[in-house]
């Protein structure tokens, strides 16, 4: 188990790390260089001129988002909490605060405009909002109390939450390769896209507490067998994923923004 939590935390340190690169070079540069209509490439219908509102919002949303994905995956290095523990609280600030900014970008966006796969894509992700929110309070809640494991508890299902946005776009990519995009259509009104309105973040979730409860010392050995199976192959899986998105998308557009 803890060889392949260590695997598995590896690979979502590099990978979100990337996307979370990406994602402030893709739209920091679009907002920066004035063109927000390059951020309807990625995903249609997310800028127009007449909302100014849920503009704000979704760009609020975005660059908290990169910075929970680069400062979350430190955050989970033990050896930077154990050495360093000053930085460890002050970047813990900044996380939390990102994280409830990132869910209050998102939740603005949908109320001021809707998403672009209407009512169950409006419910699934606003739901993925609310979530978030309720893991940064918990988590801000139990490290004021000191109740440092459940602290970590929700500090995990907080990170598992932060992925998602990136695990989004990985499983459309594993998708559209597999199946050439069936049950996907432009408006994402399609039988699959409903299905990730939730599944980009739900599992993330029952992943996080098959890890948390594989560590308590009454867990099984056939449990914590089945565990380090599930992680082995969600590291397998990333791997693969970073690989392919790195090579295509991720790293022409940070290269570009750093060169």
């Amino acid at each position: 188990m803890r060889l392949t939590g260590v695997l598995l935390l590896i690979s979502v340190w590099i990978s979100a790390g990337l996307f979370g690169l990406y994602i402030l070079a893709f739209y920091a540069t679009a907002l920066a260089g004035g063109n927000l209509e390059k951020w309807n490439k990625i995903l249609p219908g997310l800028y127009s001129k007449d909302t100014a509102v849920a503009t704000a919002g979704i760009g609020l949303h975005f660059a908290m988002g990169g910075v929970l994905l680069i400062l979350g995956s430190i955050q989970l290095i033990e050896s930077v909490r154990v050495r360093y523990p000053a930085f460890h609280r002050w970047a813990g600030r900044v996380y939390l605060t990102a994280s409830l900014l990132a869910a209050v970008g998102g939740l603005v966006f949908i109320v001021a405009k809707g998403t672009i796969g209407g009512t169950v894509m409006d419910i699934g992700f606003s739901l993925y909002g609310v979530l978030m929110l309720l893991a940064a309070v918990q988590t801000y809640r139990h490290i004021r109390a000191g109740r440092v494991e459940k602290h970590r508890a929700w500090a995990l299902r907080l990170y598992a939450l932060a992925i998602g946005s990136w695990l989004y776009r990985m499983d459309y990519g594993f998708w559209y390769l597999l199946t050439n995009a069936a049950g996907h259509v432009p408006d994402f009104s399609g039988p699959f896209d409903k299905f990730m309105a939730f599944f980009f973040y739900l599992p993330n979730l029952l992943v996080v507490e098959l890890f948390l409860r594989s560590r308590l010392p009454k867990a099984s050995v056939w449990f914590r067998l089945l565990s380090a199976f599930v992680l082995l192959f969600l590291t397998v899986f990333l791997l693969i994923g970073t690989y392919f998105f790195t090579k295509f998308y991720w790293g022409p557009a940070i290269l570009e923004w750093l060169f």
